[in-house]
């Protein structure tokens, strides 16, 4: 687990008291998140608010499933059922179903991140940069 949430010491006692302490890692706070994605499995992304979902997005480029609330942008960037999954707000049961449901299978887990990272790629900025250029021309034109 990646982050200093105030739910930081809930979840450690929540290991310990399940014997999971030495299947667990909690990293703390970190700017090496390219290294920590590239060896992940899984995002989990259980936010009530998201403007765009910037941090599913880079977990999706490194091929990181992520399963999140339906909130703000994220619908935008996650295809439900292909890159991941999208769950009502607060519903935790769910998330934890979907998660099981992408990482019990290893074929179903493979084409999860395949398609994660083929999802990621609409938003390359060489796309996206040319999407801007032919609105700016467009609106130009329009004027």
């Amino acid at each position: 687990m990646v982050g200093d949430g105030p739910e930081k010491e809930r979840a450690k006692r929540f290991c310990k008291a399940h014997q999971m302490e030495d299947k667990v890692l909690f990293l703390g706070r970190s700017n090496e998140i390219d290294e920590i994605l590239c060896f992940s499995d899984l995002f989990l992304l259980p936010s009530e608010q998201e403007s765009f979902g910037l941090a599913a997005l880079e977990a999706m480029v490194h091929s990181v499933p992520v399963v999140c609330s339906d909130v703000g942008g994220l619908p935008e960037v996650i295809e439900d059922g292909l890159s991941g999954y999208l769950c009502p707000l607060g519903d935790i049961k769910t998330m934890a179903a979907k998660a099981i449901y992408i990482l019990e299978d290893p074929d179903r887990h493979q084409q999860f991140k395949k398609q994660a990272y083929n999802s990621s790629q609409k938003f390359d900025i060489e796309k996206v940069v040319i999407q801007y250029e032919e609105l700016y021309k467009e609106a130009l034109q329009n004027k």
